[in-house]
């Protein structure tokens, strides 16, 4: 039937990941939107950006949604699979394709984002229309805090998904990821703190922690003060140029980030979770994922667009360039 899942066939997936990708409009830079005569058109969402890392990386990797039945639907779909990643998808023939806008920005002009993506598709998905299967078959889910954002529905959906995957036994994921333009401070730190008990490794950027979740202290401290009151099995800190941290039930590891000359930092930190899981489920090495995760994170610094299209050898020059990890 049109309106059930469809699939792409593919080796049982190590990762699968939960949530929107959009349409990425953007002049050319230095143009501003209102002046632009085109518009440079992507596909671009967080978790499939994970995904796509990850599978260029060398591991399986599947990405859940709901599209539109449409061109532009259908637009998303294709660069999914054409980036290596499954894209497992319930079409909708009622809602629309989510887009935003880009205008990069250069000092003291910051860069801007516009979203238009009220009525999208993926804001109406339920967890019985899903292909939820691939969830309870993954080594790990994958989702971050933009999903619960986008509806009512996706909270839900969130919250089940999530236990879904505890359920069958399959590690759970999960990145922060605050979006400001989505939803304020409270309301974020209120459905976080709902989903915590169901994450095995959390994500989180510091400053998100500072703003959102109210903690303060060093990386170190945040790591610590969530893992002991949450229970997460490992949480990862970022703190954008000082490096990251990871605290596992018996260590904490460090992790400087590596120089870069940055052309477009969009889907940095999408990138650094794709390169951290696959290393991680590779070796179930904390210190050495978050080197990967680290080399991954620098080298998409260096791509225009969001996606992080690089190759395994690339990450691995990057790190033998230089180790730089403490553990601790």
């Amino acid at each position: 039937m049109e309106d059930q899942p469809s699939s792409t066939e593919t080796e049982t997936p190590a990762i699968v990941t939960f949530g929107e990708t959009m349409l990425r409009l953007s002049p050319p830079r230095g143009r501003r939107l209102e002046a632009a005569e085109t518009l440079d058109f992507r596909t671009a969402g967080a978790e499939s950006n994970t995904a796509i890392a990850a599978s260029n990386l060398g591991c399986e990797t599947a990405w859940l949604s709901k599209l539109p039945k449409s061109p532009l639907g259908r637009r998303v779909s294709r660069d999914i699979k054409a980036n290596g990643v499954a894209p497992l998808i319930t079409w909708d023939k009622t809602n629309r394709q989510g887009v935003y806008f880009l205008e990069h920005g250069s000092t003291p002009r910051g860069t801007n984002v516009i979203y238009d993506r009220s009525d999208a598709a993926i804001t109406t998905a339920k967890p019985d229309e899903l292909h939820t299967e691939s969830i309870e078959t993954a080594s790990i889910f994958y989702v971050t805090g933009i999903t619960p954002a986008l509806s009512d529905q996706l909270r839900e959906t969130t919250v089940e998904l999530l236990t879904r995957a505890l359920d069958a036994g399959t590690t759970t994921a999960f990145d922060l990821n605050y979006r400001s333009k989505l939803w304020s401070p409270d309301e974020a730190r209120k459905t976080y703190e709902r989903l915590f008990e169901s994450i095995d490794v959390l994500f989180v950027p510091a400053r998100d922690a500072r703003t959102v979740l109210e903690i303060d202290g060093s990386p170190v401290e945040i790591a610590t003060q969530l893992k002991e009151t949450y229970g997460c099995e490992l949480v990862v800190v970022t703190n954008g140029a000082e490096g990251s941290i990871a605290a596992d039930r018996t260590e904490v590891y460090e992790q400087q980030a590596y120089e870069v000359d940055t052309v477009d930092p969009i889907g940095t930190g999408d990138a650094f979770v794709g390169g951290f899981l696959t290393r991680w489920l590779e070796s179930d090495d904390v210190e050495s994922a978050l080197n990967y995760a680290a080399a991954t994170a620098s080298l998409k610094r260096t791509i225009e667009g969001d996606l992080a299209i690089l190759t395994r050898q690339e990450v691995e020059d990057v790190i033998a360039s230089g180790s730089n990890g403490i553990s601790r």
